[in-house]
């Protein structure tokens, strides 16, 4: 039989999604089963209170309780309240999690899963607060807020960021989908399922979800100038064009999203929590979206070439040349930047008639 390989985070991970989920499961259980209507000693039986409700507030996110236990704020992402739920996070953790370890590394891929639940948690924690001081409904400060919905968003922005271009083909080659999409389709059956079936954590999960990653992911994540190299990481964030949130949504979206975000883009500049992109981030960001354009899920051969194997020397031959095209073009912004004087590349090259890029 053969081993699966899985790398030491991502088994973390699986291991501590399996345990919570069943223990949060079984405490819930034993509370329903200890709180049943009794039969008293008369023969009457004494009902429970229709406000209680079976939650776990030190191992998922309760906004009445989870205050006094700070750890759940990030563990809660781990645990699901039924099998159904379970069986999709352990795939996403499988996959997901062993893909995008070996392309970062453990200690970046740990980065990302504490951004992702972190987040995500304390915001819709908040909001379930806020909901409860306006409305006053008292059920709405008892939810709980637990499941891996913002960790998959996070994902499926990841993999639109590593591999736009791979096309995922399903039902034997009936529905073909690019890995680019997949981000504004989790996030429109998210939204659908909300008022439809009453998840509304988890459609508020998923669109923090996806902020928060697409955010920690555009600005902040260290990442190397050529992919494949031992040089320290001296890249920060993903400026390239094809990674502007705007691209995340369909062609009719595209202007009203890139002309909010911009707005949105210049206060924070405003307000310095951002900084703007430098021409030489841009274009090596620019060099390397190209290069991912040509990637598969799983190696760095194009799709039209997958059954052709690359050896190691063309494979470093290539790199070698990307990393002087880079260095080349990063000299020669540097040398117009020097001479035009600075630019706030936070704008968005749209007009009003069209919907271009936006580097936010």
């Amino acid at each position: 039989m053969p081993r699966v390989n899985i790398p030491p985070l991502t088994r973390v991970c699986l291991v501590i999604c399996i345990c919570l989920s069943i223990l949060t499961g079984s405490l819930r259980y034993r509370a329903y089963i200890n709180r049943l209507p009794q039969q008293s000693e008369d023969g009457s039986t004494s009902e429970p209170p229709e406000s209680q409700l079976f939650t776990v507030p030190y191992l998922t996110v309760v906004p009445a309780l989870s205050i006094v236990f700070p750890w759940t704020f990030v563990i809660a992402t781990f645990v699901e309240q039924n099998i159904f739920t379970l069986t999709i996070t352990l795939v996403t953790l499988f996959y997901g999690g062993k893909y995008l370890e070996r392309a970062w590394g453990s200690m970046e891929f740990g980065k990302f899963l504490l951004v992702t639940s972190l987040v995500p948690n304390f915001a819709t924690f908040v909001i379930y607060v806020a909901w409860f001081a306006i409305t006053g409904n008292y059920i709405k400060s008892f939810t709980t807020i637990c499941g891996a919905n913002a960790l998959q968003a996070g994902f499926l922005v990841a993999f639109k960021q590593l591999v736009p271009e791979y096309t995922v083909t399903i039902f034997k080659g009936i529905v073909k989908i690019r890995v680019k999409h997949f981000p504004a389709i989790f996030l429109l059956m998210n939204t659908l399922s909300g008022p439809i079936f009453g998840t509304d954590v988890s459609a508020i999960l998923a669109w923090l979800g996806f902020l928060s990653s697409w955010t920690y992911l555009r600005f902040y994540k260290r990442s190397f100038p050529d992919l494949g190299s031992d040089q320290a990481p001296s890249l920060k964030g993903d400026a390239s064009e094809t990674f502007a949130i705007a691209y995340f949504f369909p062609d009719p979206l595209n202007r009203p999203v890139a002309i909010f975000s911009n707005a949105v883009y210049n206060i924070l500049l405003t307000l310095k929590i951002c900084t703007p992109f430098s021409a030489a981030e841009v274009t090596t960001s620019n060099s390397q979206a190209q290069l991912r354009d040509q990637s598969t899920l799983f190696g760095t051969t194009a799709p039209g070439n997958s059954g052709r194997a690359v050896s190691a020397r063309a494979e470093a031959e290539r790199r070698r040349e990307l990393a002087l095209k880079a260095l080349d073009q990063r000299l020669y912004a540097a040398a117009n930047k020097a001479g035009a004087g600075p630019a706030v590349l936070g704008e968005t090259t749209l007009d009003t008639a069209d919907a271009g890029p936006s580097h936010n």
